[in-house]
Formats: structure tokens, sequence, C-alpha cells
């Protein structure tokens, strides 16, 4: 959800200097095409399900237009003039365009994070059309935010008996580091050996401890699963390690591996990508499992 500042509704200030709009007196600039001011109307903490489209001079910068979403969570303020001035006066149903001045903007950003092509002091302006479609109270949010958190403490709390369940399944022997990672070779190489600014190429498949594949670099795994990804090239994975940004228990588990090594690596949540789900394959706290192949060590 993309969140953005909320500042208490001014009154009308000086007059626009944009056709057709209206000023607060905080510098918001907005105008409504179409406002039913005896629907709902929005409140701080409030999350609008609508459209937006936000474009700085002639290059549009997000749209979902035609695709209402669940898109702005109204907060707090960060800026005088921010758009959330102006989501505040709107109502369930309305559709306005608000102008933000980019100036009053940079005071919160660095220049990085500013429109591209900003230039300070030259009072350029940054548009939002907004189209309410529905409104999610902000104590509807809070108890989906309770609803949420609770889930992923249920995930968080299940993953070691779920880990110790599939260890005794598949009669894993070997003990586990005191981080929890298991690393079962199943062929033992005699090359170079993985280490810090080699080359290195691997085949490698992942899969969750339902066995559902997630990510391979061998294609007649993936169509075995029905998961091929069109326009990608499957093919072994080459990185200098170290410089690659892998998930730590990965990095673990293949330095001072010789090239010609075959291991399945189980890599609990807090080496791999703990809370954090990865798309809608690698849902939060998931246990994950590779099977890799170290073609060589340069």
């Amino acid at each position: 959800m993309l969140t953005i500042a909320a500042l208490t509704v001014a009154a009308c200030g000086p007059k626009s200097d944009i056709e057709g709009f209206t000023k607060t007196k905080s510098g918001l600039h907005y105008k409504f095409e179409k406002e039913n001011k005896d629907a709902q109307q929005i409140q701080v903490g409030d999350a609008i399900v609508g459209e937006v489209t936000m474009w700085f001079e002639n290059d549009t910068l997000f749209s979902n237009s035609g695709e209402p979403q669940r898109v702005i969570r109204v907060g707090q303020s960060m800026f005088n003039g921010d758009i959330n001035e102006g989501l505040l006066l709107m109502h369930n149903g309305d559709e306005a365009i608000f102008a933000v001045d980019c100036d009053s903007m940079a005071t919160m950003f660095t220049q990085m994070e500013m429109p591209p092509n900003f230039k300070p002091g030259t009072k350029q302006k940054l548009y939002y059309r907004v189209k309410v479609v529905d409104i999610v109270s902000a104590a509807e949010v809070a108890q989906e935010d309770a609803n949420y958190q609770a889930e992923m403490d249920e995930r968080r709390n299940q993953e070691p008996q779920l880990i110790a369940e599939y260890v005794a399944k598949n009669n894993i022997k070997v003990q586990p580091t005191d981080e929890g990672l298991y690393v079962i070779v199943t062929k033992k190489g005699n090359g170079k050996k993985v280490e810090t600014g080699k080359k290195v190429t691997m085949n490698y498949v992942g899969r969750l401890l339902d066995g559902s594949l997630f990510d391979t670099s061998v294609k007649s795994v993936a169509e075995e699963a029905n998961k091929v990804q069109m326009g990608r090239p499957y093919e072994p994975m080459t990185y200098i390690v170290g410089q690659q940004p892998l998930i730590k228990g990965w990095e673990q588990a293949v330095m001072g591996q010789p090239a010609g090594t075959k291991l399945t690596v189980i890599i609990p949540s807090s080496l791999g990508y703990g809370s954090h789900a990865m798309g809608n394959e690698i849902p939060a706290f998931s246990t994950l499992v590779f099977d890799i192949d170290i073609l060589s060590v340069e």
C-alpha cells in the first residue's frame, strides 16, 4: 500500500495560479471533477480504494487508471500542502486533481527521491488525479493489521516444528549449525573451493518444505512443475562470491565447498527472507530447501 502523509484540512488561502484550481492556505492546489458531499468523508487512518494517476511535467510516474485497488492509506502530515490535505477533503465517489508544490516536498525528500528533472525554486508541481471508489475505515484497517500480525506470529512459531517434521520425514542425520542451517552434501567435489572473490557457476532448484517449486535454473525442472517463466533464460547462475546480494543461508552453505559438489540445503527463514514474503511464491517465515550443484569455481 502506498502511504502518503496527511494534513489537517486548511481553509482556502491565496488564489491559485493554476487555471480552474483552488488553493489552500498551506499551498495545496486542488480541483474537484466530481464531488459527493453527502457520502462518507475520508479520515486520517482510512485506506482509499480507487484510481490514482501521478504525473510530473509531461511524464506519468504512476497510474492504475481503470484498475481500482487499495492505493493510499492516509497518515500524518510530512510537509505543508501535501497530497493528503486534499484527500481529507474527499468523499466516497469523488474525483479530484491535486497539485503539490515540489519545493515543499523537497524539504522532506532527497534529490534522488524527487521526481526526475526537478529543479529547486522553479515552482514545479507534482500532480495527482484521484478517484475514490471505496473507503476502508481506520478501524477496519487496524483490525486487518492485527489479523495479519497474528497470522505472522503463528507462522513464525510453527516454523521450528515444521522443520523438525521435514527432517524426520526425510531421515536427515546431519546436525544443523547454531543458526539452524542444514547442509547435506550428496556428492563431494574435488575442484577449487568457493571463496570470497571467486567466480562461481551453479545450478539450483528451490522448493518450500511442502515440495512446491519457487525457483530453478534448470528448465526441465520448471517444465515438470509447470512453472516455466516465458522469456526467462534457463541457465546456470554465475556470480562473484561476496559481490552478489544473496540470502545469508545460501552464502553460508556454499562457502568452502569445492567445485563438483552437490548439496541440499535447508535454510530457516531467519537466514532467508524472514518476515518478508517474496511475491506469491514464498510466504513470510518460509523455510527454503535448495538443491545446489556447484559446476565451477574460478
